[in-house]
């Protein structure tokens, strides 16, 4: 029998999801499930936060025994490099703003739709429609924004299908499911590279910076899902491949952010909340 031998430059990640993907069409064992890369690992960020602590947060996250100070998230004035044909939300803050509180490094304060929330109850106040007896909406209240955290993010979509499409060509067994060709030929490589950069906002210095990412290997398309990761219809950091790998550089770049602020001097901070 004759044995024919040919050579590709495709790597050989790429030819291991190729077999994956023969394997799992045709029922065979032995390939695990693929999922978002962070370190080594997969990562997803998770949870609440609030008056009694993180819950449910990842468990790689970093953390910190005291706040450091108050912090604010702002949006990069630059935008955001990422398609809107992704259906994702058009900001990464919330999801860092989740981050930063579940890490207890530093207590957020809102200057985003909760801030307009209080100026126009303030105005509400001012122009006498709200209650005067018992009102707790009052000016001088508001806590400064002792520090400011800055995100940038930068996605990438690499098509690695069509290469592999092209080895899996040369095997007869394969060659003659041409769907199945078809179908290796979508495979894609995402990744994502993030940065956050921390501000003094009472000396305007940046003290700290931090640099993430996270890559995840797509094979849910041409209608199929493998490894739980779900297709591309779905909207939030959480139902697609695009936003679980773009969260994992997040929480990535907080981790490397944290080591770094806990080298910082606590700042004098107001107040905590009133709790039960």
């Amino acid at each position: 029998m004759a044995l024919s031998v040919f050579y590709s430059p495709v790597s050989s990640r790429a030819l291991a999801i190729g077999v994956c993907v023969v394997s799992a069409i045709a029922g065979l064992p032995g390939c695990g499930k693929q999922g978002t890369e962070l370190g080594g690992g997969s990562s997803e960020v998770t949870g609440s936060a609030g008056p009694v602590g993180a819950k449910g947060e990842n468990k790689s996250l970093v953390k910190c025994d005291a706040p450091i100070a108050t912090l604010a998230l702002a949006e990069n004035p630059n935008g955001y490099t990422m398609s809107s044909s992704y259906n994702l939300p058009s900001s990464p803050v919330p999801l860092v703003r989740l981050l930063a509180q579940q890490s207890g490094c530093f207590r957020v304060v809102d200057r985003a739709a909760g801030l307009r929330g209080t100026v126009q109850e303030q105005q509400l106040k001012e122009s006498g429609v709200l209650r005067k007896q018992g009102n707790t909406v009052e000016k001088g209240k508001g806590y400064e924004a002792q520090y400011t955290l800055t995100p940038n993010l930068t996605f990438s979509e690499q098509d690695a299908g069509r290469s592999l499409g092209g080895v899996l060509a040369h095997i007869p067994v394969v060659r003659d499911l041409g769907a199945l060709i078809g179908v290796v030929e979508q495979i894609k490589f995402k990744e994502a590279q993030v940065a956050l950069l921390l501000t003094d906002n009472e000396t305007t210095e940046q003290v700290s910076a931090a640099t993430g990412s996270a890559r995840t290997t797509d094979l849910g398309l041409g209608g199929l899902a493998f490894g739980g990761m779900g297709g591309a219809g779905g909207v939030g950091w959480s139902n697609t491949n695009e936003g679980k790998v773009i969260a994992a550089a997040f929480l990535d770049a907080h981790n490397k952010l944290v080591v770094q602020a806990r080298g910082l001097q606590a700042k004098e901070l107001p107040p905590p909340v009133a709790i039960r």
